[in-house]
Order: C-alpha cells, then sequence, then structure tokens
C-alpha cells in the first residue's frame, strides 16, 4: 500500500536512493528528481497502454516539458515512493503529476509536472491520442478516485 501522502495517486513506484545520487552539496542531486519523475512516468505509460502501442503501432509518447519544485532536501540512506497522475487530457497530449516522498522523511521532498504529447514515430509527428488510451487513462484515474472514496 502507497503512502498516504499519494493516495490520489494510481501509479506510485517505490525506488532506493543510491549513494552516487549525492552530489558535492552532500544532498541527492536535482537531476535525479527528473529520473525519479521518469520513471513513474513509464510505469504509467504501461499501465495506460501507451508502451504496448508504440510497439505495436509505432504511436508512443514524447516529453514535451517538465519541470519540478524542490521541498525538502533528499540523503542516502533513504527509500522514496514516487506517484504519477494524469492531471489533464488533451487531444493530442495529457499532463502528469508527480509526487516524491521521503519515507525516512515521511514528507514530500518534491513535486512536478510534465506534458506527454502523443507521438507517430513512422510519421515524425504529434498525433491525436488514441481513443483506447485516453480510455485507459480515463479508468486508471477513475479506479483510483473510486479506491479513495472506498477509504473514506
Amino acid at each position: 500500500m502507497a503512502h498516504p501522502l499519494l493516495a490520489d495517486f494510481p501509479v506510485v513506484i517505490t525506488l532506493p536512493v543510491q549513494w552516487g545520487e549525492m552530489d558535492a552539496y552532500g544532498h541527492v542531486n536535482n537531476a535525479v528528481l527528473f529520473r525519479y519523475f521518469e520513471s513513474a512516468r513509464i510505469a504509467y505509460l504501461e499501465r495506460c497502454g501507451l508502451i504496448e502501442s508504440m510497439e505495436q503501432d509505432r504511436v508512443g509518447a514524447i516529453l514535451h516539458s517538465t519541470a519540478c519544485r524542490f521541498h525538502l532536501p533528499l540523503y542516502y540512506p533513504d527509500t522514496v515512493e514516487v506517484g504519477g497522475r494524469a492531471t489533464g487530457i488533451a487531444p493530442d497530449r495529457f499532463t502528469m503529476g508527480y509526487r516524491v516522498v521521503s519515507l525516512t522523511k515521511q514528507a514530500v521532498v518534491a513535486e512536478g509536472q510534465g506534458v506527454i504529447v502523443s507521438y507517430d514515430y513512422a510519421r515524425g509527428r504529434k498525433t491525436p491520442l488514441p481513443e483506447a488510451i485516453q480510455q485507459k487513462i480515463a479508468r486508471l484515474e477513475g479506479d483510483a478516485e473510486a479506491a479513495n472514496e472506498q477509504e473514506a
């Protein structure tokens, strides 16, 4: 079961903080948080079918933009849980929200977002988000909402 601070996230992954992720200032380097976001994003893309779509139809995801708000420094040793969720959907893209929770601190250490565009790799251009993917995202997000309502 995911940390309560990630209750609204349908996809949550657990990652160990590695010694080599720390920088000269003695905390996890800021670029590492973007790798954590990437790992959550890939897990989300697997769950909503975009990885399979890429393999079958060459229609997949491409990262348009990303951002991070750092709340607290992160140190080794620790373990983090990283949540990913869709916070908005458009005809050819969706926005993801991310949250990183330190299990040692029991607190949010970073939050971010990314815009993911549906991309036709065979033609080299963006394309409408397949209807089946939109439906899987809706179900995935709906399942998270339903689970939260049951727990309340």
